[in-house]
């Protein structure tokens, strides 16, 4: 008798489960590469790196025919020493609850901003060697980012275009009072445009930071298309501003260093069913004298299934005379940096200012 109530038992234990999962899917990407990196000065090394990796969890229950909870739990992983890239919390990625209908969707959580998305179409070489945030993303600001504490909401489809409006809150208030004498408004709102129909994909996005402890108010206006002008070859584009105000001690030359435009063309050729060739050149013009740069990519890519991908890349910054940005310092774990720094007569001189930086990539990517 008692083993039939253990084996009931066991039965019920295994079945609750099952009930549960029943709308979950577990995802993920798998992303790694064998990079040659050089700065142009004293660093010139092999590196493996793990892009952006990532395990997920998501699902979705429908509660009437008009309206249905959906949630997201998503953590970075590294697949090249096994640990988290994103510290010792869970959830480093986009993490998220919500709910959906026929007006639309709104969720809160923690997420990439509609601004941060718009970069999309463009971004042939995105978390590899010569993604474009290498150079779209240096500031000293708050910007593109996947904020804490964000509350969004996405209109219905009409016709191909939908609207994204997020607000996001410094640690789950929209006053900074975390240190002593802070009191500055440290919220974040940014929206988008969106279109995808026929050969077209196209984003406008719009986003604005206030201060918080360590990084300055800013706000950019950026704009990226995809144009598929025959079914084997796409244009992309791209153009961002970008204003830094700083924090109350923030000099007007600092202003100037984080205060720039960007701007880019590039395309992709299918030469073969699986097979295309990529390409993209863009510009950063920053407002400071001398802090300049220019990258161009080049890569091929085949799909060997519609899981699994290989790649290869080259990309090369051409700096102005005061900065050293590369073309690997984004998305991924292999990210050199100061490796051309030494003391000159107790003063930190970098080697690799001015000179140009490029990168070979080979890599790997499975999605699951």
């Amino acid at each position: 008798m008692k083993m039939k109530l253990i084996a009931v038992a066991v039965g019920a234990a295994l079945s609750v489960p099952a009930v549960a999962m029943a709308d979950v899917s577990i995802y993920g990407r798998a992303h790694v590469s064998v990079d040659y990196l050089d700065d142009g000065a004293r660093y010139s090394e092999t590196n493996l790196s793990s892009n952006s990796s990532r395990l997920g969890f998501k699902g979705d229950h429908e509660i009437n025919p008009d309206l249905k909870a959906f949630f997201q739990i998503e953590q970075q992983i590294n697949f090249t020493t096994g640990s988290s890239s994103g510290g010792t919390s869970f959830a480093t990625r986009d993490t998220f609850v919500g709910l959906g209908g026929n007006f639309g969707a709104i969720q809160v959580g923690r997420f990439d901003s509609p601004f941060k998305v718009a970069r999309g179409p463009f971004n042939l070489f995105g978390d590899q060697v010569g993604d474009m945030n290498n150079l779209a993303r240096v500031t000293s600001g708050r910007l593109d980012e996947r904020y804490d504490n964000t509350i969004q909401y996405t209109t219905p489809d009409f016709s191909g275009f939908n609207v994204k409006v997020a607000y996001s809150m410094y640690q789950g208030q929209s006053l900074n009072i975390t240190d002593t004498g802070n009191n500055e408004d440290s919220d974040a709102f940014s929206t988008s445009l969106n279109y995808i129909g026929g050969p077209l994909e196209a984003s406008l996005a719009y986003e604005k930071v206030e201060e918080d402890t360590l990084r300055g108010e800013a706000d950019s206006i950026r704009a990226a298309v995809a144009y598929k002008i025959v079914d084997n070859f796409k244009l992309v584009g791209f153009y961002q501003t970008t204003d830094f105000e700083g924090v109350s001690t923030t000099t007007s030359a600092q202003r100037d260093q984080g205060t720039f435009d960007v701007y880019g063309l590039g395309g992709e050729f299918a030469v073969a069913k699986n097979t295309a060739l990529k390409a993209t050149w863009m510009t950063h013009n920053n407002d400071a004298k001398d802090r300049d740069a220019t990258m161009w990519v080049v890569g091929v890519e085949h799909k060997l299934d519609k899981a699994v991908r290989v790649y290869a890349n080259y990309a090369v910054v051409d700096n102005d005379d005061l900065v050293a940005y590369t073309p690997w310092s984004q998305s991924r774990t292999a990210n050199p940096t100061g490796q051309s720094i030494e003391t000159v007569n107790g003063v930190e001189v970098n080697r690799a200012l001015g000179e140009k930086a490029s990168g070979f990539t080979v890599g790997l990517r499975y999605d699951f």
